[in-house]
């Protein structure tokens, strides 16, 4: 089963964050081959923390080494080679899939900018750092073109917003 912690900071605004990211982070997983841990017995805990554009780029600085605030960090504690026998090798019935972490202005600005609402952009935001979790990444064109293909598919499957659809304006 997927369980979903959400730890909420200021300046983000009260609002159900949790079951946002819940329904996130479960719709993410059904697109992947990782779709029978939402059954597992075993608990898949995700840890989604809504914090200060300060407080992510300090986490950026310090664990990737750039010195600038960014809109999502993903802190996976599995290695991808390893993710297949995940759910095998739970002694305590317990697997940490890992972190994300999400830059409130930086959100906000973004989906300004796209007209969707913070909440959707959260929501697509922890989609991708939950692909993230899962071992996807965007390092080539192919990777990147697969890991999008999961996002939207995540993302129209609860009615939302396509985020790589290029607008004529």
């Amino acid at each position: 089963m997927l369980d979903v912690a959400a730890l909420v900071e200021s300046p983000w605004p009260d609002a159900d964050w949790e079951a946002l990211a819940n329904r996130a982070a479960e719709t993410a997983l059904q697109q992947t081959p990782y779709l029978e841990w939402l059954t597992h017995p075993a608990a898949i805990e995700v840890a989604v923390r809504f914090t200060s554009d300060a407080e992510v780029h300090v986490l950026n600085r310090q664990y990737r080494d750039k010195d600038k605030p960014t809109n999502v960090l993903s802190f996976p504690m599995i290695q991808p080679d390893l993710m297949e026998a995940v759910t095998e090798n739970s002694d305590d019935g317990e697997v940490l899939l890992g972190d994300i972490v999400l830059a409130h202005g930086i959100c906000a600005a973004e989906a300004l900018e796209r007209q969707v609402s913070v909440e959707d952009h959260a929501t697509h935001l922890i989609v991708h750092g939950v692909l993230h979790l899962l071992g996807y990444d965007h390092m080539d064109d192919a990777e990147a073109e697969a890991m999008e293909e999961m996002e939207r598919a995540a993302l129209a499957s609860l009615g939302l917003h396509d985020p790589y659809l290029i607008r004529e304006d």
